[in-house]
């Protein structure tokens, strides 16, 4: 079974970019939706991806937190690409930096199109409770806010939340479940 442990946070300012030792271009979409998951009618998502020249199929649990099942499997291109054509909702580009800091990689997500000026990193851990030394540029936690999942932001883009999303934003990434 494959288990990802992961944390995002936003991102404050653009301290980061400095540290940027590369960038993949990622483009994907899913093919559920986020209403299927919310009313328990699935229990996971099942995403493609586009990595720059490299396909993949993508099952991920649909439970909340920083710890869920994920099965990955790389695909060829042409069917990453035939497959991305069939999915629901939006879809969702990105350019992802790789950072590292203090031993560990993070992956900082500057979405572009619809989800623009939405920026958030990632760290994956061994543990849920594994320590990290955090950068001076990571914002708040929202681990636990389903908003910034990626199939959240493929059903409702960035550029739709309203300006109160926008600043809340901040202020309800403290923790809990959504």
């Amino acid at each position: 079974m494959g288990v990802e442990i992961e944390r995002k946070f936003l991102v404050a300012g653009e301290g980061w970019r400095a540290a940027v030792h590369a960038v993949v271009p990622m483009a994907q979409g899913y093919l559920n939706d986020l209403d299927l998951l919310e009313q328990g009618r699935m229990r996971a998502s099942v995403r493609v991806r586009i990595e720059s020249e490299s396909g993949f199929l993508n099952i991920k649990s649909s439970q909340m937190g920083a710890m869920r099942q994920e099965f990955e499997y790389a695909i060829p291109l042409p069917d990453a690409q035939q497959l991305l054509a069939l999915c629901v909702g939006g879809r969702v580009e990105k350019r992802r930096h790789l950072v590292m800091h203090a031993g560990r990689q993070w992956e900082i997500d500057e979405f572009l199109g619809d989800n623009a000026g939405l920026v958030v990193a990632e760290i994956e851990l061994e543990s849920e409770d594994a320590s990290f030394e955090r950068p001076d540029w990571l914002g708040p936690e929202v681990t636990w806010l389903s908003r910034y999942y990626n199939l959240a932001l493929a059903t409702r883009p960035f550029c739709q939340w309203t300006p109160q999303e926008r600043e809340a934003r901040d202020a309800q990434a403290g923790g809990g479940a959504c």
